[in-house]
């Protein structure tokens, strides 16, 4: 089985979707299987993180942007904005597909896991995750 989300975001940051795809799995009515999730952009990514604690999520958002900077002289692609090279290094540097197993019907988080579109542009934008399931 596959669909197709469309994930809205409000900007820079960590979005979270956990039930959105939890919904895709209920559908699909497997009992065992795998969940792959696959970002279809080159300015933003994915991440399995703590969804219980925001200064989590908080931490790593300023962490990664003190890593990429936007200001760096040596970035030649700047005609989309300044924040675009430094979206697609950051997508670079992290995740662009998950899996994630399907046990009884259901994805096998952990107690303090979510399921994370992580935007790495300033302005929010309408993201395709691409989720397949299979067994």
């Amino acid at each position: 089985m596959i669909k197709i989300l469309a994930i809205q975001t409000c900007g820079q940051g960590l979005h979270e979707f956990t039930s959105e795809v939890a919904a895709v799995v209920k559908s699909a009515a497997l009992d065992q299987g795998l969940c792959t999730l696959f970002m279809r952009h080159t300015s933003a990514s994915l991440l399995i993180q703590e969804n219980a604690d925001p200064s989590a999520r908080h931490d790593l958002e300023t962490w990664l942007n003190r890593l990429v900077r936007e200001d760096d002289p040596h970035y030649t692609h700047t005609l989309e904005g300044r924040d675009d090279m430094p979206s697609h290094i950051k997508a670079a540097l992290t995740a662009t597909s998950l899996g994630v197993p399907i046990l009884e019907g259901r994805l096998s988080l952990g107690t303090w896991q979510g399921i994370y579109l992580w935007e790495h542009r300033h302005h929010g934008d309408t993201r395709q995750v691409v989720v397949h399931i299979g067994p």
